[in-house]
This record gives structure tokens, C-alpha cells and sequence, in this order.
């Protein structure tokens, strides 16, 4: 059975200012998660599910999914803040999402096979995508044998502001023993630094692998992300924004001794928009990789 490439598309890009989910920054107005889905395809997965939120539902179906019949099976999930296990209710005057490891957990009903997870807004490259899957296929009917791509820290920068990136340890044996989220990275004269909170500056180790969310799992990821989930809702699901991450599933799994989690290296560079300022970058980026032949223009016919 073939891998499924799992989609994280239900947010809003705040900083962004608008749903990049669903901008057209290829040459023929494509989205980044059509090339995402371009090269997966390519790269051996078999079905596609995304997680959505019901109010773009339509235009999703009719900019997104419509043009993916005849090339691959697509389900579409839902992430809303209501979806909570029995026993527990959304916080009066809360709006915010629950997090990626609450968007993960939406896919459980459409997923029976190993599956990868990215974001939508963030291109990840063709060499990214056929290491996921190789990993993937070599998993089937496995459990608790997880990975991760692991991006240079240099290769997913943004010229247009500081950025979120999970800083990973790695064992000597390739494998995690550790993620942690890091704020405010860039290059200033030349450089890596890291913005804290209180504004002071402190260095990054250049060369470091990160986590840009391209993770690969076993369904049995699900079960142990509803037992998390049920932990995090006791602890802190009375708080207005706490979040749920799947790198602290992750972590705690590995903890835990409950899995093993390989970083797979890849010489791929990432990029997206994570500022509007991004845009016109993104643009030319893409007409680029169309005008040498990397990518069919337009991507889907």
C-alpha cells in the first residue's frame, strides 16, 4: 500500500494577512501545495488527505481539490475548535485552533496506512518527498517507527523577518532524542541569530538540522496523539491560546521510550510565505524551476 501525504491546511496566515493556502504563486496561478502534491506523486504516495476548515470548504473544492481528479484520490478533513473528546468544551471567549497536533488528529478516520504530514504553505522540494515516501513504504505494517526530514537551519530562512524553526538534537545514530521550538532566526551580518523574547540577540549553531513540520508516521501515531491530547485538554484547556504541537507528542514519545524517531537529512531549500514581503520572492522562485524544466508549466493539466 502506498504512503498518504497528509496536508495541514486549516490556518490562516496571520502575518501573512490572508489565506496563502490558496494563493496562486506559480506560473499558472498554482498553489505551493500543488507542487507538494506534484512531487509526492512522484515520489510514490498514493492518496492525499487534507484537514480544512468548513467555512472555506467550497472554494477550497473548487481552487484545490478539483484539479487533482484523474491524477490521485483526495479526502478532505475538518479541524474546528469543537472537536474535543467527551468530557470537554472550548473555553468561553476562546478562538484560537488547538494546534498542528490537533489538526493531525482530524486525519484518523482517512488514514489506515503510513503517512506524512506537512504544512501547505511551504515548499519542501522533490528530494524531501522521495525520502519521506522510501522511509514510509519501508514502515508498512510497522508501529512506533517514525522520522522526520531535517532541514539546514541555512536552507529555510526568510529575507523578510525573523523565523519559528524546532531546533533538533540528533543522536549519534541519526536518530531524535529532542525538539525544541526556537524564535525569531536570522541572519544578521552574516551571522545566525536568535531573537529572545526580551529583544536581546544569542547566537544559533549554524549548520543545525530543524523541523519545517515534514514528518512521517504510522497510524498507530493517532492513538498516541488522542492519549496526549486528553493530557494537554487537563492541564491547560481552560487557557485562551496553549496550543497543541506534534512536536511535543513527539517528544514525549520519545521520552517515553515509546518510539524511535529517524532524522533523514535533505539538501533541499525550503522556502514560503511566511510574510507577505515574501510574495514577489516565492513568484520568481517558482516561474524559475518552470523555465528550467524542473516543473511542467502548468502542473496539472
Amino acid at each position: 500500500m502506498k504512503p498518504t501525504l497528509f496536508i495541514l491546511a486549516a490556518g490562516m496566515g496571520s502575518r501573512y494577512g490572508g489565506l496563502k493556502q490558496l494563493d496562486g504563486l506559480g506560473p499558472n496561478g498554482e498553489t505551493i501545495m500543488d507542487y507538494s502534491v506534484y512531487d509526492a506523486l512522484r515520489a510514490g504516495f498514493g492518496k492525499i488527505v487534507f484537514v480544512i476548515r468548513k467555512d472555506f470548504e467550497q472554494e477550497f473544492r473548487e481552487k484545490v481539490v478539483a484539479k487533482y481528479e484523474g491524477h490521485v484520490p483526495v479526502e478532505v478533513v475538518f479541524q474546528s475548535i469543537d472537536a474535543l473528546p467527551e468530557g470537554f468544551t472550548v473555553p468561553e471567549g476562546r478562538t484560537k485552533p488547538w494546534g498542528t497536533g490537533h489538526a493531525t488528529l482530524m486525519g484518523k478516520g482517512a488514514i489506515k496506512e503510513p503517512f506524512a504530514v506537512i504544512n501547505a504553505d511551504d515548499y519542501y522540494g522533490r528530494d524531501s518527498f522521495k525520502a519521506l515516501a522510501d522511509f514510509l513504504t519501508s514502515v508498512e505494517g510497522k508501529k512506533g517507527q517514525y522520522c522526520m526530514i531535517g532541514f539546514e537551519i541555512e536552507n529555510t530562512l526568510s529575507e523578510n523577518g525573523g523565523v519559528s524553526r524546532g531546533l533538533c538534537e540528533v543522536s549519534e545514530e541519526g536518530m531524535l532524542t529532542g525538539v525544541s521550538e526556537r524564535h525569531g532566526i536570522q541572519m544578521k551580518e552574516g551571522k545566525l541569530i536568535q531573537v529572545m523574547e526580551d529583544g536581546s540577540e544569542a547566537p544559533f549553531p549554524a549548520g543545525a538540522h530543524v523541523s519545517m513540520n515534514m514528518w512521517g508516521f504510522t497510524p498507530d501515531f493517532f492513538d498516541y496523539s488522542e492519549a496526549a491530547f486528553i493530557e494537554f485538554l487537563k492541564a491547560h484547556g481552560t487557557e485562551l491560546k496553549s496550543e497543541f504541537y506534534i512536536p511535543s507528542v513527539v517528544n514525549d514519545l520519545i521520552q517515553q521510550g515509546k518510539i524511535t524517531l529517524k532524522v533523514i537529512g535533505t539538501p533541499s531549500k525550503w522556502f514560503g510565505v511566511t510574510f507577505a514581503a515574501d510574495r514577489p520572492a516565492t513568484v520568481e522562485r517558482f516561474a524559475a524551476l518552470a523555465a528550467d524544466g524542473t516543473y511542467p508549466s502548468p502542473l496539472y493539466k
